[in-house]
């Protein structure tokens, strides 16, 4: 995205950001958040858990920037982060796991921290099938099977789609709020207004003039996100700027931009991702055994455990977290994280 944005359009964007901001949650009562309870197994100032390296690898389109923890030989773990997010949601849960005897990887999904496309010919895709297309390439360039895959927001779906599609590929799933494959023509249906204001940013996302100012103000864009989603998680600075390195991914701004215009149908997807997405419109059912989480603090869009379900046909869990967790449960609430990935398989 090349859109060019002058100085009085970002003061009107940080105005408009503000302005629906204090609307949705008042910026008043963000400001004087609360910690999170020992039990959740967040990490204070100056005590930030950190990863040995990156490691790369060419996989599908890209050159895929991941963690790779624990025994090489042990049962594997693939963890995947949401948007605006990365890795390091999963800093606690990886030792944790690892410690355990699990191999675990973690790689940065396409648009985020040292992964890159291998072409600059390769469109800058966004749309849901995409990614989980990039999860299996890399298993394959990994040599790796099957695994159990865990995530959030982004990342939830993605699992999802991978076990939907490739069940064969999954040895068992932790999705943080459920089912969530989605299609362009749910998308298109108008949801009560409350619901709507929610997704504030979607529909900002959608102009030429959204697409500029979120280039303009990654940064700042994404911390407010992270405190609407998680209005209760007390994150100090050096824990957000460790995550906010990762924005400045030359591909960020164009894959995510796409991401929510595809959704709601104003832009198309790859001709080559189509049948996927057919099979995805369907809803399929998913059959691998899987434990499903919510925060009981989650600021951010998210369907209730009621709704969903009946879409999983296999051994099923769900866990109600506790404790003022929000959105980014993995880091919120590591514990309970890493518990439901060791449980999950013996279900």
């Amino acid at each position: 995205m090349q859109e060019q944005i002058n100085t009085r359009r970002r003061l009107l964007l940080g105005t408009t950001v503000a302005g629906i901001s204090l609307l949705e949650l008042g910026l008043s009562g963000l400001a004087k958040a609360q910690s999170n309870s020992a039990a959740a197994g967040t990490q204070s100032a100056g005590r930030l858990a950190s990863f040995d390296g990156i490691r790369q690898i060419n996989a599908g389109t890209l050159n895929v920037g991941y963690v790779d923890a624990g025994p090489q030989n042990g049962p594997v773990v693939i963890l995947l982060h949401g948007w605006p997010y990365d890795i390091y949601s999963f800093a606690e849960v990886t030792p944790m796991l690892a410690a355990a005897g699990y191999r675990v990887i973690v790689p940065y999904l396409r648009g985020y921290g040292s992964t890159r496309f291998l072409s600059a010919d390769t469109p800058r895709n966004g749309q849901q099938s995409v990614v989980a297309v990039d999860v299996i390439a890399l298993m394959d360039a990994l040599k790796i099977d099957q695994a159990i895959l865990g995530g959030f927001d982004w990342g939830a779906r993605t699992v999802n789609i991978v076990a939907a599609l490739w069940p064969q590929r999954v040895k068992a799933m932790v999705s943080v709020s459920g089912y969530l494959i989605g299609n362009q023509a749910a998308g298109a249906k108008p949801l009560p207004p409350k619901a709507e204001l929610s997704w504030w940013y979607q529909f900002y996302f959608a102009t030429d003039r959204g697409a500029a100012g979120y280039d303009a103000n990654r940064h700042d864009f994404n911390e407010l996100i992270w405190r609407l989603a998680s209005p209760k998680w007390n994150f100090d600075a050096a824990t957000f700027e460790r995550s906010a390195a990762s924005f400045n991914n030359p591909d960020h701004v164009a894959v995510v931009i796409h991401n929510y215009r595809w959704r709601l149908g104003l832009a198309k997807g790859e001709s080559q991702y189509d049948g996927l997405e057919a099979k995805l419109a369907t809803a399929p059912t998913i059959s691998v055994p899987t434990i499903t989480m919510e925060g009981d603090a989650n600021g951010a869009p998210h369907p209730d455990p009621a709704s969903y379900a009946k879409k999983f046909t296999g051994k099923y869990q769900h866990r109600n977290i506790d404790g003022g967790i929000g959105h980014n449960l993995p880091q919120e609430a590591p514990k309970a994280f890493a518990d439901a990935v060791l449980d999950v398989a013996r279900l």
